[in-house]
């Protein structure tokens, strides 16, 4: 008997060749969309350069989905959406961290809600259009997740947040391609959305400016504050922490005559500290809520490479165990811009150790 699969096809070109594969493999497959939120909730206007959960999107599924012959479901996740995923958000600036929607969402909803579903409707799989390589360990028994052949494209960490049963349930059908390979295919078929571009910055968040959709969007209150040096003294007034990111240098609005770099955000004293580049580096960062993916726990140093940013070329470090739901990253060379909100994630070779979010 065929296997079923549940492919998430967002409309861009990746989800609709993995649908393509898939069916071309011989799996009984179907497609499935999900609505995550609706443009006027969260734009003043629609902005047609997003490539992500628009009706468009959905359009071009449900396109590709009837070019295949294959049924097209679309999901109404919003309510989950807006509880784990945007509040989150909110909730994160608020405090002074920098998060990451994207791996949220990843978390909560493109795989565990995703697969839920897939299992209500008697699918034995989900698949998505993902850049990474999901492996079984006769050795450990577990599951393994992989960076892609693709590293240019690799999404391994975006995804580390996924458990056991996630990866169990999941086909990656892109892992072993390179993009290029992944546009032939879609021209060859002539799809609707061979030359669509790919997914840019936050799906909910017009043109990137996080800010305003805290202010107009979520209410978020931006109170002015200090600017202070890495000695504590007050060198200016701030818009608001919201407005700022560990690392950032433009639209500080303020002048010290040489370049200045946000080093800090305090929201009990609502400062912003300002440092110069070398400022912003540091050896050591302490990572929480854990997903472990190669091994159960950590239960011992390791040593492994690390990356703190999307796009970052992973470093050389030592992971250290700290109580239950926590590590110590200690790193070779001192690395920039240490961000708290966002992901650290561990890799042997290609092999996902697993990660955490930096506190």
């Amino acid at each position: 008997m065929k296997k079923k699969v549940m492919v998430a096809m967002s409309g861009g070109v990746d989800s609709s060749v993995a649908a393509v594969l898939l069916r071309e493999q011989g799996y009984d497959i179907c497609g499935a969309t999900l609505k995550l939120f609706s443009d006027e909730d969260v734009f003043s206007s629609c902005s047609r350069n997003r490539t992500c959960c628009s009706l468009e999107d959905v359009e071009d599924a449900r396109s590709v989905c009837h070019k295949l012959g294959i049924e097209h479901f679309v999901f109404n996740f919003k309510e989950t959406f807006q509880d784990e995923v945007i509040q989150k958000f909110k909730r994160s600036y608020e405090e002074g961290s920098t998060p990451n929607p994207c791996i949220d969402c990843n978390r909560y909803i493109k795989f565990s809600k995703l697969i839920q579903r897939a299992i209500l409707m008697e699918k034995d799989y989900i698949a998505t259009g993902h850049y990474a390589r999901i492996e079984f360990d006769n050795a450990s028994g577990r599951y393994l997740l992989k960076r892609a052949v693709d590293l240019s494209k690799d999404q391994s960490y975006v995804l580390y947040v996924l458990t056991q049963h996630d990866l169990s349930r999941t086909i990656l059908p892109l892992g072993e391609m390179l993009k290029t390979e992944v546009r032939k295919i879609a021209e060859e078929r002539d799809l609707i959305n061979a030359r669509k571009p790919d997914s840019q910055d936050i799906c909910f968040v017009k043109d990137g400016d996080y800010a305003g959709f805290l202010e107009n969007t979520m209410g978020v209150k931006s109170k002015k504050g200090n600017f202070v040096d890495t000695e504590g003294n007050v060198i200016g007034e701030h818009k608001g922490i919201i407005h700022y990111t560990v690392g950032q240098r433009k639209g500080l609005g303020i002048a010290l005559g040489k370049p200045a770099y946000v080093i800090n955000k305090n929201k009990e004293l609502n400062t912003v500290t300002i440092g110069s580049e070398e400022e912003l580096y540091s050896k050591t960062l302490k990572a929480s809520e854990l997903n472990m993916i190669a091994v159960e726990k950590l239960t011992a140093t390791m040593k492994a490479t690390v990356k703190t940013r999307y796009s970052q070329k992973e470093t050389e470090a030592l992971i250290h165990p700290e109580g239950e739901d926590s590590i110590i990253v200690e790193f070779a060379h001192n690395q920039r811009a240490i961000t708290p909100g966002q992901s650290v994630v561990f890799y042997d070779g290609d092999i996902v150790i697993g990660g955490g979010t930096i506190i």
